[in-house]
């Protein structure tokens, strides 16, 4: 009998779940990164103007700060602020989970969790940039 635990059954909700809170956590990032780009092109302002305050996300949000969008907005935000200390632990444990069970998943699972992985630290080098620091400024407001 092997000491390498294998992917049954049981633990498939496991990896469901990895795969779902990466995605998650990429496509806040891609949100709130198109809607810091839509919200600088419909204004035709730069960067700097976007930090001042007459721009804010907030203002975005259909019919105020009540009701499904502000729901949604709320999701967003959180998974775009959460991401960035989720998404570390997050690609470690699917490159371990891919590298420990490779026999046992299937190639599109292996094929998410690494995309997934390699995507949440490109992500991460990309959110620390100059350009999108005044990004993260400006949802933070």
């Amino acid at each position: 009998m092997s000491s390498v635990a294998q992917a049954t059954p049981s633990t498939r909700p496991a990896i469901r779940a990895l795969v779902t809170a990466q995605l998650a956590t990429i496509g806040a990032f891609l949100v709130v990164l198109l809607l810091y780009l839509g919200r600088m092109a419909a204004a035709d302002v730069g960067p700097t103007e976007m930090l001042t305050g007459a721009y804010d996300p907030k203002d975005m949000v259909p019919s105020g700060m009540s009701g499904l969008f502000y729901w949604l907005y709320a999701v967003v935000s959180v998974l775009y602020l959460v991401g960035a200390f989720l998404g570390p632990p997050l690609a470690l444990v699917a490159v371990a989970l891919v590298a420990r069970e490779r026999e046992a998943l299937s190639r599109t699972t292996r094929v998410l969790l690494l995309a997934g992985a390699a995507g949440i630290l490109l992500m991460l080098v990309v959110r620390f940039t100059p350009p999108l620091l005044d990004m993260h400024r400006w949802w933070l407001d």
